[in-house]
């Protein structure tokens, strides 16, 4: 029976019906920003935790929005310096989501990250998608409303991309002072908006994003 604090629940049951393994996590952080790039990670979390358990430095490893920062950023550098893990991230440009849309760059940016995984040697059988849609990639895969919250795998993919796309915008902040990505990170906030209406945009703005209504108003 699935336990709700079984966040091993979805491998191991990859693992002991199809006899699938490696199995990779893959999730992203930055879809919603007005600025700034996609970031996609694809993890995969030794087998060995998948049957005995995880480790106990990353039990309250989960969703990268419901963790402190701080926590996120010792999650992150243990998973970086974890050899038992394997990681690949992928940053999707400005001009690259312009170009073909949200959606489009998301599924590209999981195609790239699991690429990314198999130059490294590793030979992909199964993977964990965060959220009700799945690229076209030639493995198996299992979308997760909210996996998240339910897969570790996907819960390091969602920690690496989030802490990862963090960094980024703190070195766009220090370019473009004024528009305060140190804070909000790109975010629609009532500060991003203001300094919009105030500046206009600067090179790392999502211009297509800028014509969307936000919360019923429109920010040009």
């Amino acid at each position: 029976m699935k336990s709700r604090s079984d966040r091993f629940f979805h491998e191991r049951e990859i693992f002991q019906t199809a006899h699938a393994y490696p199995i990779a996590g893959v999730d992203e952080a930055g879809r919603g920003p007005l600025a700034g790039p996609l970031v996609v990670a694809a993890v995969v979390l030794p087998e060995e935790w998948i049957v005995e358990g995880i480790p106990d430095y990353l039990a309250n490893l989960n969703d990268s929005k419901k963790i402190f920062q701080v926590n996120r950023e010792h999650f992150y550098e243990s998973l970086q310096k974890d050899e038992k893990v394997a990681k690949a991230i992928v940053a999707v440009s400005v001009e690259e989501i312009e170009r073909i849309n949200i959606l489009q760059a998301t599924f590209l940016g999981m195609r790239l990250a699991l690429e990314e995984l198999a130059n490294q040697g590793i030979v992909l059988k199964h993977v964990l998608v965060d959220g009700p849609f799945a690229p076209s990639v030639p493995y198996s895969c299992t979308p997760l409303i909210k996996g998240d919250s339910k897969s570790y795998s996907i819960a390091a993919a969602s920690i690496l991309a989030k802490v990862y796309r963090d960094r980024i915008m703190l070195q766009y902040a220090e370019k473009w002072p004024a528009y305060g990505f140190a804070r909000h990170k790109g975010y629609a906030t009532r500060e991003h908006k203001e300094v919009l209406r105030a500046l206009g945009p600067c090179p790392i703005h999502r211009k297509t994003f800028l014509h969307l209504e936000i919360q019923g108003e429109f920010i040009f």
